[in-house]
């Protein structure tokens, strides 16, 4: 089992005059540390429950070409990026630049979009939910065509591009992963069955996990693939210390809490880990990552 570092909140104590140097420290800490990935929202506002819409937040790809160059083994990624925020066109040429610039370490978060608020706020369009799902489906199909090297137009209902070309490729082999987040039984989870290579699912009672994860066995048979191809994430929240405070966990009681999603098949626990930015919030990371490490998910011994 893998841990993943996922950026929340930027709202540091320095504020934004050292918010560059904050995000630095902590990339380092997670690369150090053997974070498998560091994640950020592709949000242009903040968002609840982690504050008021006027707090700190940064736009994602720019975040993460920044996270590349300070970093040198983490796999970095929105989670997630909305459809709506960039023409797929432009959206898998950011991936790729992303993924050649970082040696190969890029993956495509993405899903149908749900802020309505922020999309009035900055003039982005927000079109209904059957129309974004859509939007997405084809944006798949465009990504995983520009990855393959087909240069041949494509003609969509929402999207057409004439000559998808991609230059220079991407150095993942063979293109870089796919994780769709979202867990509508009926769409998300149909398109994590066909498209992608990760599902991310918010941590929550483990047999509404299991629910889950039993849905889109059902969407895998139904298109015939293999249900383990899929990489399975949850996203929750972290607080270390040494002996169980308030609002905290030791790192015995994380490691059990690991081991109970491991042993319904998670394979990959992402985590906001509460106030990132102080170096004592990573004291006892690096032991969490190694035992974690040690956990083997159900269904993939």
């Amino acid at each position: 089992m893998k841990i993943g570092l996922h950026l929340p909140r930027l709202t540091f104590p320095g504020g934004p005059a050292t918010l560059g140097h904050d995000l630095a420290r902590i990339a380092g800490a997670a690369d150090a540390a053997g974070v498998d990935r560091v994640s950020v929202m592709d949000h242009v506002w903040q968002i609840g429950p982690h504050g008021p819409v006027e707090q700190d937040m940064l736009e994602a790809y720019t975040t993460l070409g920044f996270l590349a160059a300070h970093t040198s083994r983490v796999k970095l990624l929105t989670l997630v990026t909305g459809v709506t925020y960039r023409d797929p066109g432009l959206l898998a040429k950011a991936v790729t630049t992303l993924d050649v610039l970082s040696g190969g370490r890029a993956w495509l978060g993405i899903g149908a979009a749900w802020n309505e608020e922020e999309h009035r706020g900055l003039g982005v369009p927000y079109p209904p939910v059957a129309e974004r799902f859509e939007r997405l489906e084809e944006t798949l199909r465009i990504a995983q065509r520009m990855w393959d090297g087909d240069e041949s137009p494509f003609v969509g209902t929402h999207y057409q591009l004439a000559r998808p070309l991609n230059s220079p490729p991407a150095l993942s082999v063979p293109r870089p992963r796919i994780l769709i987040g979202g867990t509508g039984e009926k769409k998300t989870l149909r398109l994590v069955a066909r498209y992608a290579d990760a599902c991310n699912i918010f941590e929550m009672p483990l047999p509404a996990i299991q629910a889950k994860l039993d849905v889109l066995r059902g969407h895998c048979a139904d298109v015939g693939r293999d249900c383990a191809e899929i990489e399975r994430t949850t996203l929750g929240r972290l607080s270390l210390s040494a002996d169980g405070a308030a609002g905290t966990q030791t790192v015995e009681q994380a490691l059990d809490r690991f081991g109970q999603l491991a042993a319904i098949g998670i394979d990959h626990a992402i985590v906001g880990l509460v106030d990132a930015w102080d170096p004592a919030a990573w004291e006892l990371v690096p032991e969490l990552v190694e035992k974690v490490s040690a956990l083997v998910p159900a269904g993939r011994s």
